[in-house]
């Protein structure tokens, strides 16, 4: 089953706070993914998106500082509530508002890929995985993440965030 965190950058301003009008967004944007992440307005993460997170979460033995933003990238933003006639099986959205992006830029832009690798690498080897293969997909992860977020940063987007399966 093929199930990926899909993660698009949009002013604002153009965001509904409607959990219908936001999955049918998403649905389009989806759609266009392969144009929208040539663009670096797009970029997903298939079904490891939470060891990208437990990457991150090595952050909190590095920084004090780095620790307060490590949750950003993966899991940050407010969930959308669905609404009263929503279609129940829509999926789960967050929002990530400008400063939060900003903020979620500026941790990927100091942390350290190789020290999150040291603290964390050994816990996100598969069972019967050549250790580096998974490091460079992790460091793939990684750098799209970087550039994205960075993008959005600047542009001062917020970041919307869906799961599809």
């Amino acid at each position: 089953m093929s199930i990926h965190m899909h993660m698009r950058a949009v002013a604002e301003s153009e965001i509904r706070d409607d959990h219908t009008w936001l999955a049918a967004f998403m649905s389009e944007a989806w759609g266009n993914h392969p144009d929208e992440y040539a663009a670096g307005i797009a970029v997903s993460i298939d079904k490891v998106w939470g060891g990208v997170n437990d990457l991150y979460a090595a952050a909190e033995v590095l920084d004090a500082d780095a620790a307060k933003s490590w949750e950003l990238p993966i899991y940050g933003g407010r969930p959308v509530a669905h609404s009263a006639d929503a279609d129940p099986s829509n999926p789960p959205l967050r929002v990530l508002e400008p400063p939060g992006v900003s903020q979620a830029a500026g941790f990927l832009t100091r942390v350290s890929f190789d020290e999150l690798w040291n603290v964390a690498g050994a816990g996100l080897v598969w069972s019967g995985w050549d250790e580096a293969e998974v490091r460079q997909e992790f460091l793939d992860h990684h750098s799209c993440l970087q550039k994205f977020y960075g993008q959005a940063a600047t542009a001062g987007h917020a970041v919307v965030r869906v799961v599809w399966a």
